[in-house]
Order: structure tokens, then C-alpha cells, then sequence
């Protein structure tokens, strides 16, 4: 699969993750924000620039996102409280072993890279995400009998 191009107005990973740490060391301007929603994860935008936007959520225990993609959106993102974990996929097939992602902890990617983000810990967490160009599409995938990832719908719910 090609990679698809960055617009001029896109910034890449790494850059995505100074903007997320900026926004991360100043609780005092999101903090008050989260709220938990026991239905499903909770979010809201913090940011948007025409060269990316930055979204704050809360995660509950058992809380996840599902195999996704963020279409031809680079993206990052910080634990800020709790403990995320997040489970890549590499050749078509999830990582048999997920990361885990803690206070302070980051993750970078690019476009259509493919990932399951949850809550699996006691606690409630929340985290800073940060997507260039900001999000137009998102895949969601399903786990076929053979093991591969599977595309099975395309999510413009935000």
C-alpha cells in the first residue's frame, strides 16, 4: 500500500508529539475539561490549526477504540493520567504483545497506520491526542477468522 502524501499543510510525527508535550505540561488549561462518560470514551477538541488539531479523552476501564486508522493523518499522542494500551499492526495482523503507554508516555505514527488504543487497567485514564492535517477519515477494522485485519467501515462520527 502507498503512503499518502502530506499536504503542505501537514507537519509530521515528531513535531506532533512537541505539540502534544506543550499542551500536556499545561493542566491548567485541560484538566477541568475531562468528564468520563460510561457509554464510551469520552472526547473534545482542544485545538485546530489549519495544520493539525489536538483532542483531549478519557478512557474508563475497559474502554477501547477498536482496530482504526486515521486515513492520511500522522499522528501522536501522551498518556496523561491512568495507563493506556495500545496494539499495533504489522503485516496486515495485530502484535501479539500490546504496549503499554503510562503517565508521560508517548506514541507517534503515520498515515494509515492501523492500531487498537484501550483501557484495560482499574483506573480511569485520560490522554492528549494530536492528528496533521487534522482528521477527515477514519477506517475501523475487523478481525477476520485468518487472523488479518479486515476493512469494515469508515467512522465520520466526530
Amino acid at each position: 500500500m502507498t503512503q499518502p502524501q502530506l499536504t503542505r499543510a501537514s507537519i509530521g510525527p515528531a513535531q506532533l508529539a512537541k505539540i502534544v508535550a506543550r499542551i500536556a505540561s499545561q493542566p491548567q488549561h485541560w484538566l477541568a475539561a475531562v468528564r468520563y462518560d460510561a457509554s464510551s470514551r469520552w472526547y473534545t477538541r482542544l485545538a485546530t490549526e489549519e495544520a493539525y488539531e489536538v483532542w483531549l479523552l478519557s478512557w474508563l476501564p475497559g474502554q477501547e477504540t477498536g482496530f482504526h486508522d486515521h486515513g492520511p493523518s500522522a499522528g501522536a499522542f501522551s498518556v496523561m493520567l491512568g495507563r493506556l494500551t495500545e496494539r499495533a499492526v504489522t503485516g496486515g495482523r495485530p502484535d501479539p504483545a500490546p504496549s503499554s503507554v503510562r503517565p508521560g508516555g508517548a506514541r507517534t505514527f503515520g498515515p494509515s497506520y492501523i492500531h487498537n488504543v484501550g483501557n484495560d487497567a482499574a483506573e480511569p485514564a485520560v490522554s492528549i491526542h494530536a492528528y496533521s492535517p487534522p482528521l477527515t477519515s477514519m477506517r475501523r477494522f475487523a478481525l477476520a477468522p485468518d487472523g488479518q485485519l479486515r476493512a469494515a467501515a469508515e467512522d465520520r462520527s466526530w
